[in-house]
């Protein structure tokens, strides 16, 4: 029975003749209603399915933005102009006396007096406000998800799991703060002595730093994933459907080393990547000698020799799961994304070559980090496609 003749049969009792109902009354109610039954369930209404997975893909691709803004500021090496870190923040200096005192502070440090000594104003005005903007985009991150998701949570659109997500998601934004400037601090120590040091960012540091965005996109985006696009599911699934899925787990897994090992790499534009043209760098064994047991997240050499490698393994197994896919039945749209995974990987590999040939430019080197978490994203689509097929087979 629906709504609209619960009520002619209400005011049929009283005598009431209708004679035409409010469009937008009908609206309402059916709406009230469905919230109403939604609730007595447990389930989250359609509305709020809705605006929750648009929620989530708008806190995913802000995340995907300070990926990128944090990839410029580490090509354009202005990470460590900012000298000093306010959990709210701190307004830009107005007056040219607020400019210089600003600068004064940053030639406390040793990036510029041993790398951007005789640095003019202005120079330094550019590398602040790279910095700068990207500290606000993450705090802007933690406003946008934090007013909704309080009034998402007030509307009952979250579900006890998702209550639990949606907690991790705001620790693990918090902690993205506290670990960024934990990292901005390593290269403002003491600890660069020699005047042929290149101050620097621990690597470790950046690892953790960039591996927790990671995480927290791929939460947001596969959660987005959750609410607004189901995964599908099929009648028949075979063995080779459970092992085509395992290695899209595989894959997923390993194209998220590979664009965070890519991500670490960043020395490579500084030393213009040695030998390019040669799978193995001239220095890989003369360096390793030395230090065997850190050598591999310390030298440039032996990192970018680590990228090649993970770089053409992943681009394997995306173009075997791409092949594979029209061999295995499998939801519909889970084809898409396999075929669409392996033609953002070969891409992937021609931004990648471009970017060293050309000596690492700042706009191609912006593409391919981006392409490194499209990758990443495509890789997830298509195991969230595939979600239902244990289940089914069992």
């Amino acid at each position: 029975m629906t709504v609209l003749s619960i009520i002619r049969k209400t005011c049929s009792y009283s005598n009431t003749k209708i004679v035409a109902m409010d469009p937008v009354l009908i609206r309402n109610s059916v709406t009230l209603a469905a919230e109403t039954k939604a609730a007595v369930s447990g389930e989250i209404p359609a509305i709020g399915r809705k605006w929750v997975g648009r929620w989530l893909f708008g806190c995913s691709g802000m995340v995907f933005g300070a990926v990128v803004i944090g990839g410029l500021t580490r090509l354009t090496e202005s990470g460590l102009s900012m000298t000093d870190w306010h959990l709210f923040g701190k307004r830009p200096p107005w007056s040219r006396a607020e400019w210089e005192k600003e600068f004064a502070q940053y030639q406390q440090y040793p990036e510029y007096q041993l790398k951007n000594k005789g640095m003019t104003l202005e120079e330094f005005k550019f590398i602040w406000w790279m910095e700068y903007g990207h500290r606000q985009w993450g705090r802007t991150i933690g406003t946008f998800f934090l007013f909704p998701a309080a009034y998402f949570w007030h509307k009952g659109w979250f579900n006890k799991a998702m209550k639990k997500r949606v907690f991790a998601m705001g620790a693990l934004i918090g902690f993205q703060g506290l670990l960024g400037w934990y990292m901005v601090k390593s290269g403002l120590e003491d600890r660069f002595k020699d005047p042929s040091d290149v101050p620097r960012v621990s690597q470790y540091r950046l690892s953790a730093h960039l591996g927790s965005a990671f995480v927290l996109y791929s939460l947001f985006l596969w959660n987005a994933l959750e609410f607004s696009f189901p995964a599908q599911s099929i009648k028949q699934a075979s063995l080779q459907t459970l092992k085509f899925r395992k290695l899209a787990h595989f894959t997923k897994g390993w194209v998220f080393l590979t664009a965070l090992s890519g991500n670490i790499n960043y020395l490579i534009h500084l030393h213009k990547a040695k030998k390019i043209n040669s799978m193995l760098p001239m220095d890989f064994f003369s360096y390793f000698l030395l230090d065997i047991w850190s050598y591999p997240l310390k030298n440039v050499c032996t990192l970018d020799l680590e990228k090649r490698v993970m770089g053409t393994t992943a681009v394997c197994l995306a173009t075997a799961l791409a092949v594979w896919s029209r061999r295995v039945p499998m939801p519909p749209r889970a084809y898409t994304a396999a075929n669409t995974l392996g033609a953002m990987a070969w891409m992937q590999v021609g931004l990648g070559i471009s970017t060293l040939l050309l000596y690492v430019p700042v706009s191609l080197a912006a593409m391919h980090q981006s392409g490194s978490l499209l990758t990443l994203s495509f890789a997830i689509w298509l195991t969230h496609e595939l979600k239902h097929l244990p289940k089914l087979y069992r």
